[in-house]
């Protein structure tokens, strides 16, 4: 598994909030300004399912990420597997400095690790910002 993690400087309902709501979803689902999520979905519950398009601006290509969950927690922990069958896990807890998000997935065999690390952590880092400035 790869590992991603931030501290959200806000309270945990506000990260929640945020990290399960579409449209904000849609405001921070991204790895860098070129891209963006168009379009969001998200029924947050075991076996509830979830689906976003994740697009760059140019139109040049887009995708979609989907899965369904298999543990949702409020406030706590989600997991969920992916269309592929690939499995994620994140956690989060309060901490006297905020919110530690940590996210763990299985990698995909088309990119090298340290890349699939690094776009996760951007989208992670971007949520950080978006949560930190509403």
């Amino acid at each position: 598994m790869i590992t991603v993690q931030s501290t959200v400087k806000a309270p945990i309902a506000k990260v929640w909030e945020i990290w399960t709501t579409p449209k904000h979803i849609q405001e921070w689902n991204n790895a860098s300004p070129d891209w963006h999520t168009p379009y969001a979905e998200n029924d947050l519950k075991a076996g509830g399912k979830f689906k976003s398009t994740m697009a760059a601006r140019d139109g040049s290509m887009s995708f979609d990420f989907e899965g369904e969950y298999t543990l949702v927690k409020e406030n706590e922990a989600i997991k969920y597997a992916m269309a592929d069958g690939r499995k994620v896990e994140i956690s989060f807890k309060e901490t006297p400095n905020g919110v530690e998000v940590i996210e763990s997935f299985d990698p995909e065999t088309q990119n090298p690790e340290n890349f699939q690390q690094q776009g996760w952590q951007a989208i992670l880092d971007n949520f950080k910002s978006y949560v930190e400035s509403n």
